[in-house]
């Protein structure tokens, strides 16, 4: 069954987009004015960096009349931000692309609860936080890439694998710090238990070809040109690089993807998602934007540019991800990942994984 599909949106203050990749820094740019009479103003505080966001909160402008502003930024950056706001934040919305940082949001309280018939019908409940204050709008997997010249298929077919003797000296990392690796060891510590996780994470730094380093793109890289022979990335990562240029589809050409667990509890699954501020001084504005994400527009608008899987059933695939095999996903509850992120940091730093 082909992963489903739903569209993460961003809306912002300041912008710094580029071209999909590792987040940036952030740049100021002018916002045009509504195509339409103004139906209000929203504001949107966004952890995500693609050109492809302003295209969406001009469409989303030009259907609704209301006009987008936008600060874009690291999840640390915006944190800091809201907090020396207060409760005179303008933030209405904000958009982050991991639930372990839609968890900090929500911990810091900066989020608010919300109840709409529209996004708790189209999103399952294990991808939206209990109580509303955050919604998942499009998925990604975190999986295994690999050298099919040095591994067989059966030998990355789990998780687990990675921690295997035999692998001694093959495996490529990035930051244990990075969210996506604190969100999958809370999945693993949440499946597993402490004590199971934690021999997990020694036994891969045990295996590791170099300390930590770089992006999930540059474990793709180190793979291609021998360096190792297994890595952990999400998926559109590759799908980036094998849709690309020449040279990025030359290097995606000499490896191959795994998806863990398929005979098991399936692959781990992560989202972009969005919530509503604490303080939204446009809160209906603000919910009206996420149901609006959840549309034909909005899903295609979030996703055709990052390569992440929809979130609503039915909505078509961007370009590239046909090149991915079907495949059986987790269900683990997301809430739970962000509850179990400060053990996972402490898990990997025992272990040695910096």
């Amino acid at each position: 069954m082909k992963f489903p599909v739903l569209l993460t949106a961003i809306a912002l203050f300041a912008v710094a987009c580029g071209k999909p990749a590792e987040p940036a820094a952030t740049k100021a740019e002018p916002v045009a004015a509504p195509a339409v009479p103004s139906a209000g103003v929203l504001n949107v505080y966004s952890a995500r960096h693609y050109d492809s966001d302003k295209v969406m909160y001009d469409m989303f402008e030009k259907e609704t009349g209301i006009h987008v502003r936008f600060r874009e930024s690291g999840a640390p950056e915006l944190i800091e931000t809201m907090k020396a706001e207060g409760d005179k934040s303008p933030a209405d919305v904000i958009i982050s692309s991991d639930v372990g940082t839609l968890y900090r949001f929500q911990a810091g309280g900066f989020t608010q609860g919300i109840r709409s018939e529209t996004l708790e019908m189209l999103i399952p409940p294990h991808f939206r936080e209990p109580n509303g204050n955050w919604f998942g709008l499009a998925r990604r997997a975190r999986i295994i890439v690999y050298d099919p010249t040095r591994l067989k298929p059966e030998e990355v077919a789990h998780y687990q694998d990675l921690a295997d003797g035999t692998l001694h000296g093959e495996i490529c990392m990035r930051s244990s710090s990075n969210v996506y690796n604190l969100s999958l060891m809370g999945e693993f510590i949440g499946r597993w238990g402490s004590d199971k996780a934690a021999e997990w994470a020694r036994n891969v730094v045990a295996n590791f070809a170099r300390p930590p380093q770089g992006g999930d793109t540059t474990q793709i890289e180190s793979i291609a040109a021998g360096e190792c022979s297994a890595a952990l990335i999400n998926h559109y990562y590759w799908v980036r690089m094998a849709t690309g240029t020449d040279a990025e589809k030359a290097v995606t050409a000499k490896t191959a993807l795994s998806f863990p667990e398929q005979d098991g509890v399936g692959t781990h699954i992560n989202v972009s998602g969005a919530a509503v501020a604490a303080h939204a001084p446009n809160k209906e504005n603000a919910v009206r934007f996420i149901e609006w994400l959840t549309t034909a527009e909005g899903q295609q608008m979030l996703t055709s540019a990052t390569k992440e899987f929809p979130m609503v059933a039915s909505m078509p695939l961007p370009a590239g991800l046909e090149q991915l095999p079907d495949f059986k996903p987790s269900e683990f509850p997301l809430q739970e990942l962000g509850e179990h992120q400060a053990e996972a940091q402490e898990i990997y730093d025992r272990a040695g994984w910096n």
